[in-house]
């Protein structure tokens, strides 16, 4: 019975888990306007929906590679190399787009009359990531 109890935690910690990562991703992308700041900066703002087709189609299909259990099997050299200037070139282009945005907890903070509270958010914000990377480190990976 309690192994039942477990797999149901663990079922449940996952969903939730996968929910809140979704939502941040969710508010990332939208609610911020990542995507067109991110076109905007590499002045092909006419293009953004080739940024939003490889977002979803990158979510997508790295899910399903996931839950499918597909192996990938890389050559080396140039190919990889390729792969990783790309990848390089997208995270340094979206880190740029996050520069621009990185305020946003001190706005939404007084927008909701939540200033006086601003370092306990940023605490329980920086306790839970620490607390969730110990428990996945510790627990999941052993």
């Amino acid at each position: 019975m309690i192994n039942g109890l477990e797999n149901i935690f663990i079922a449940l910690l996952g969903l939730a888990g996968g929910l809140a990562v979704g939502s941040g991703l969710v508010a990332l992308l939208i609610v911020l306007d990542i995507i067109p700041r991110l076109a905007q900066i590499a002045n092909a703002y006419r293009m953004s929906i080739w940024y939003e087709t490889a977002v979803i189609s990158g979510s997508l299909y790295w899910t399903f590679f996931d839950f499918m259990d597909w192996k990938l099997a890389m050559p080396s050299g140039a190919w990889l190399s390729t792969i990783g200037l790309f990848d390089g070139i997208f995270v340094g282009m979206l880190a740029a787009a996050l520069t621009e945005v990185m305020n946003v907890l001190p706005i939404l903070a007084k927008r909701m009359n939540l200033s006086k509270f601003m370092v306990s958010l940023v605490m329980a914000m920086v306790l839970g990531k620490t607390l969730g990377s110990l428990f996945d480190w510790l627990v999941f990976q052993w």
